[in-house]
């Protein structure tokens, strides 16, 4: 179990998995930094959240420039930042002729760029403190290809090299740097992706579903589950792992 003393940030804190994330590590009795592009669903994310000491960071993550203040705003708080949850992300559907630069370089700055910088900025510290807990959300979509859906799986796919990477370069600092894999996971991305695809949710969490060989989709709060063990000391001996956590749907790739 995590102790209580621990201090976690979390990207994407508003929505889905990142929301989820920080619910479980604040009730097992972490100080959280939401880190969130809406200001109104950070608030209420804070309210929601058990314990004392929270804190929202507004950040749009696809600018370099915010990342920086983000990060000056972090390193001065009084205390280290203990783990580091890179849960923010953005998906669209296209082939490569069918992404302009802009999808493009918006993925890449969100999914892979704004990773790197946050770990840039916390590496450091987390050295200079003695140890910390990175965990990146990826997807199994970074482990096997996805029809319309190449700037995501070319993103998520870095973001699982650069955590092996990182995690070779850091384990004898005592730094440990996971990647969490989901598969469909019952958020509201998977309804957007459900309307991309042009199916009603209903009809997408069927579909999805039915892809896992346990037919069932995750919920939010199941992957929160798994990113809270890796970050905590029970998962000491784990490092650089690129963990699917999707009913199976990989297991036969």
């Amino acid at each position: 179990m995590m102790s209580n003393h621990r201090t976690i940030l979390v990207t994407g804190a508003t929505s889905g998995i990142g929301a989820a994330a920080a619910e479980a590590f604040a009730g097992q009795g972490a100080v959280v930094l939401a880190v969130g592009r809406n200001a109104e669903r950070g608030k209420a994310l804070l309210r929601s959240l058990a314990g004392t000491g929270h804190q929202f960071i507004r950040c749009d993550l696809a600018d370099r420039d915010q990342i920086s203040v983000l990060l000056d705003q972090v390193r001065c708080r009084k205390g280290p930042v203990d783990g580091l949850v890179n849960c923010a992300g953005v998906v669209h559907h296209a082939t490569v002729p069918g992404t302009d630069d802009r999808i493009w370089d918006e993925t890449m700055a969100i999914n892979v760029g704004a990773v790197f910088s946050l770990c840039r900025g916390l590496i450091p510290h987390m050295i200079q403190q003695g140890g910390g807990a990175i965990v990146n959300v990826a997807s199994t979509w970074g482990l096997v290809g996805a029809e319309r859906t190449a700037a995501y799986c070319a993103s998520k796919g870095a973001l699982v090299q650069l955590t092996r990477s990182m995690a070779m370069d850091h384990a004898r600092d005592h730094v440990r740097i996971n990647a969490v894999c989901p598969g469909a996971v019952d958020t509201p991305m998977l309804a957007s992706e459900a309307v991309a695809f042009g199916m009603t949710v209903e009809q997408g969490r069927d579909r999805w579903s039915a892809d896992a060989p346990n037919r069932q989709l995750a919920s939010a709060r199941k992957i929160a589950e798994v990113i809270t063990f890796l970050v905590s000391d029970e998962a000491s001996h784990i490092h650089g792992v690129a963990l699917p956590v999707d009913g199976g749907a990989t297991a036969g790739y």
